[in-house]
């Protein structure tokens, strides 16, 4: 079991930042895919960003282009989510995941390919 340890959700306003954070624990091989998730009240979950374990590729939903970025620190073994410019329609539960095969050709979307998941964190953006 590779436990995934989320922190950094909040409440904030339309225009404001946070900044999720997931130690990975466990993932020894510099191969795969671990990436970010959310989903809203209603909905399915959905990837919001991803990235090749290496660092060398990065993905992004089409909604937080340009707002999110995803970003390791290998030595602390952390997954980053830095979110700018967030909107109410950025409002659900976080999630960080790990342990995908790879992520290119739309891989990192699908959920079902990860292995390893956090409890998620609560991210609230008010009008």
């Amino acid at each position: 079991q590779v436990p995934l340890v989320e922190s950094g959700g909040g409440s904030v306003q339309t225009g404001g930042s946070l900044r999720l954070s997931c130690v990975i624990s466990g993932v020894t091989s510099n191969s795969g895919c671990m990436g970010w998730f959310r989903q809203a009240p209603g909905k399915e979950r959905e990837g919001v960003a991803a990235t090749v374990i290496s660092g060398y590729n990065r993905y992004y939903a089409d909604s937080v282009r340009g707002r999110f970025a995803i970003s390791q620190d290998n030595a602390k073994n952390t997954l980053y989510l830095q979110m700018t410019n967030l909107k109410p329609e950025d409002t659900g539960t976080y999630y960080c995941a790990a342990g995908a095969p790879y992520c290119a050709g739309g891989n990192w979307r699908q959920s079902h390919e990860y292995h390893y998941w956090g409890q998620g964190t609560q991210v609230t953006v008010s009008s």
